[in-house]
């Protein structure tokens, strides 16, 4: 059982470390809400192939590791917890 969560805190530490990174080198977003007040269109053909893109890939892999960055969590609680 030692094994397992020694192997378990290496890989939560190796997707803590990709998760930092991918946050920290994801390009910012300036139509958030200003884009909502002021209507802009996103109907062009760059919004509509935007999970294509370079930064669309590196959104989809952030928000996977971060949701196995979560249930990781969840599981080393329970493991060390019992």
């Amino acid at each position: 059982m030692e094994i397992a969560k020694g192997i378990l805190v290496i890989i939560y530490f190796i997707i803590a470390l990709a998760l930092i990174i991918l946050t920290l080198i994801q390009s910012k977003e300036d139509a958030g809400l200003s884009s909502t007040i002021t209507g802009s269109s996103t109907s062009n053909f760059y919004e509509k192939n935007k999970g294509r893109t370079k930064e669309g890939k590196q959104k989809r892999w952030t928000i996977i590791l971060s949701i196995v960055f979560a249930i990781l969590t969840i599981a080393l609680g329970i493991i060390y917890m019992a």
